[in-house]
C-alpha cells in the first residue's frame, strides 16, 4: 500500500502542482474532444473504430507545441496518408501486405511532404484492410483534422490563454 504511495508523491513533487494542473486540463481536453467524436460517431451512424484522431488528440491537446501537432502536420498529414492508402488500394486492392505497404509508404509521403503526424498513420491501415470509399477521405478524416485543430485552437486561447499553432503551415 505504502509503494504507490510513495510513487504518487515522487511524482508529484517531479511535477508540481503547476504541472499537475496543466496534465489534468489537458486530460479534461482530451475527453471532451473523444465525447465529441463519439457524439458524431452517433449522429452519422459511422462507427467510431473508423474515426482515425483519438491518438491525434492526445498529441494535440498534450503536446501542442511538438511539430506532429501543429496544423500543416495534423491535417496534412491525415490527408496524405489517406491518399496514399487509397492509391495502394486501388493498385493492390484489400490485401494484409499492402495495407502493411500503405502504411509504409505513408510514412514515407509524410516525411517528404513536411507533414509528419505518427497517429495518421492508421488512416491507410483502415482504408485497405477494410476497402474504405473515397468519401472517407472527407468525412472523417479532412472533416475531422479541421474540426480537431479548431478545437485545439479554442482550448489553447480560452482555456490557456496561450497561442496555438506556432505556425499554421
Amino acid at each position: 500500500m505504502s509503494d504507490w504511495r510513495g510513487t504518487a508523491n515522487t511524482a508529484f513533487r517531479r511535477i508540481g502542482p503547476r504541472g499537475l494542473v496543466e496534465g489534468a486540463l489537458a486530460g479534461l481536453g482530451a475527453a471532451l474532444a473523444i465525447g465529441g467524436m463519439e457524439w458524431f460517431s452517433w449522429v452519422a451512424h459511422y462507427p467510431l473504430v473508423f474515426i482515425p484522431f483519438a491518438t491525434s488528440i492526445v498529441l494535440v491537446i498534450g503536446s501542442p507545441d511538438a511539430e506532429p501537432a501543429q496544423p500543416r502536420a495534423l491535417i496534412g498529414g491525415h490527408l496524405v496518408a489517406t491518399l496514399v492508402g487509397f492509391v495502394v488500394l486501388r493498385l493492390a486492392g484489400p490485401h494484409g501486405w499492402a495495407a502493411a505497404a500503405a502504411v509504409g509508404l505513408a510514412v514515407v509521403a509524410m516525411v517528404a511532404t513536411g507533414t509528419f503526424h505518427p497517429p495518421a498513420g492508421i488512416n491507410p491501415l483502415l482504408v485497405v484492410s477494410n476497402n474504405l470509399p473515397w468519401s472517407f477521405l472527407f468525412a472523417p478524416v479532412l472533416a475531422g483534422a479541421v474540426l480537431l485543430a479548431a478545437f485545439a485552437y479554442v482550448w489553447r486561447r480560452w482555456l490557456h490563454r496561450r497561442p496555438w499553432p506556432q505556425r499554421w503551415l
